[in-house]
């Protein structure tokens, strides 16, 4: 159910405020906001997040040597085949497709997992994925999808708290870019990369409603280059 959506201009102030904690460069502002006052805002539906982190979690699973058939086998099972995209698909069933774009996911699945309440939090400094593993389906011990679902108990956050997040990572996205590009410090651990990752998840995910907002678009279709 989508609701209204916070006071864009008030969220990119505290977004700006963060960015200079952090030490980073911070857009201009004519930085575009990412939705107009007015705008309303859901999220995708819990069963959406849930399916979009186990076929991620399966491709990844292929990506580090999982048989390609064994991952086509479980995402049969789990009724979910349909939803994994072509370029997934044919990863699992032929091998192609470039590898370390598939191993870079692992920063969307989190920033998944954050949306559905099993990552606390999302630093924007740290790697977001490391205890991730055991909140996700136990490949290794043949956890299918529905039994991960009733283990897990996911719980989808607020649809403006996750606009706020998606603010953030928008911004977060040029600042780090730019960051690289004058190769000043980063403030952590991690790079452009996870930072674009955990954009392409929240743009995905969080669903705006207004004048100036087209369909929402595909898994491969997020558009990250503005």
């Amino acid at each position: 159910m989508s609701v209204l959506a916070p006071d864009p201009g008030l969220i990119r102030v505290s977004t700006i405020a963060e960015l200079e904690r952090l030490g980073l460069p911070v857009p201009p502002s004519s930085y575009p906001l990412v939705w107009e006052p007015g705008d309303e805002v859901e999220l995708r539906s819990r069963l959406e997040l849930e399916a979009r982190c186990a076929i991620i979690n399966i491709v990844l699973a292929c990506a580090f040597g999982m048989p390609g058939r064994d991952a086509l086998a479980w995402l049969d099972d789990a009724g979910l085949t349909g939803q994994a995209t072509p370029p997934e698909l044919s990863f699992l069933a032929e091998g192609e497709g470039d590898l370390r774009s598939f191993a870079l996911h692992t920063e969307a699945l989190a920033a998944l997992g954050w949306l559905l309440s099993v990552v606390r939090r999302l630093d924007p400094a740290a790697p977001g994925a490391e205890n991730i593993a055991s909140l996700l389906p136990n490949l290794p011990a043949g956890e299918g999808f529905r039994s991960w679902q009733a283990r897990v108990l996911t719980a989808p956050r607020d649809p403006r708290d996750a606009a706020a997040a998606l603010d953030l990572y928008y911004c977060l996205d040029w600042s780090y870019l730019r960051a690289e590009e004058l190769h000043l410090a980063l403030p952590g651990y991690i790079d452009s990369n996870a930072i674009g990752q955990r954009r392409w998840a929240l743009e995905w995910a969080v669903l705006f409603h207004g004048p100036f907002h087209d369909d929402p678009a595909g898994w491969e279709e997020v558009d990250l280059s503005t």
